[in-house]
């Protein structure tokens, strides 16, 4: 399947911006729609503790700023979809997650999420979107696009698998095929044992027109470091992995391959659960 349908969660920072420009590029290469989406902050945190004692007229000015902050996150997403020149083929939407639901719900809708990671910055809680809770509960693939990564193609190139073997890496796999069939050089990484049925997976790749290696490397500290330390090595410029094979909890409490690769990655990185 093609990807002919984006949506690119933004929080709208300026100074960064790294999500939206790559979304705007995938949009060009691929002929494809672009829906922007930021969901609507600000009073979130208020309603679910404090809603009795905030006074009203506080409450409206902090939402009044809330749609402010929104009406700008939306004039940025739709200038710079103007300078594509993707014309008709983007919008912006302000979603209300009490009408319509979570992000993740509304990614459901889209072939690809695209999605700009900003560790700390401002509005990030109340307005960007979480990554790694978008590719476990919204059964699609998220492209995360980490901090200030600007790259003047969407070509493939080098791609670096993350894989053992399990059914979360292999639906990451077969959700990026329509990016890997534009010229992509395939690595399946696996660290410390090879999977079985590598070797078929490998010739399936092939069939695909895709140019496809199978490597397995010793563990070098943390299966992430590991990971990171051979896209960089290869000088890859994307990294496919599965989301969360544990529970999403257990990844919170003592993290894991996802979390870390997700906190420490220097190039594109797509997951899917």
């Amino acid at each position: 399947m093609s990807i002919k349908s984006i949506l690119c969660a933004y929080s709208g920072d300026p100074a960064k911006g790294s999500g939206l420009r790559h979304a705007l590029r995938l949009a060009q290469h691929h002929d494809a729609y672009l829906t922007g989406v930021a969901k609507m902050g600000g009073l979130a945190f208020l309603h679910r503790h404090f809603s009795a004692q905030v006074p009203e007229s506080v409450r409206d000015q902090l939402e009044a700023n809330g749609r402010k902050t929104l009406a700008e996150i939306s004039d940025r997403f739709m200038a710079m979809a103007r300078a594509a020149e993707l014309g008709d083929r983007a919008e912006f939407v302000e979603l209300d997650p009490k009408t319509d639901g979570p992000i993740a719900a509304f990614a459901r809708a889209f072939d690809l999420v695209v999605i700009g990671h900003h560790t700390g910055a401002p509005y990030e809680d109340e307005y960007a979107a979480h990554p790694d809770l978008i590719a476990l509960r919204s059964g699609r693939p998220v492209l995360i696009v980490p901090d200030r990564y600007d790259s003047a193609t969407t070509s493939a190139g080098d791609v670096i698998v993350a894989w053992d073997g399990k059914r979360a890496a292999t639906r990451a796999l077969v959700a990026a095929m329509p990016i890997l069939e534009d010229g992509a050089r395939v690595t399946l990484l696996s660290v410390g044992t090879t999977p079985r049925n590598t070797s078929r997976l490998q010739q399936t790749i092939a069939r695909h027109g895709v140019t496809v290696e199978a490597l397995t490397v010793p563990q070098q500290g943390s299966i992430a470091t590991t990971l990171l330390s051979h896209a960089t090595d290869q000088n890859a410029n994307l990294i496919l992995m599965g989301a969360f094979e544990h529970s999403k909890f257990s990844h919170d409490f003592i993290g894991g391959a996802t979390t870390d690769a997700l906190n420490d990655t220097q190039i594109p990185l797509l997951m899917a659960h």
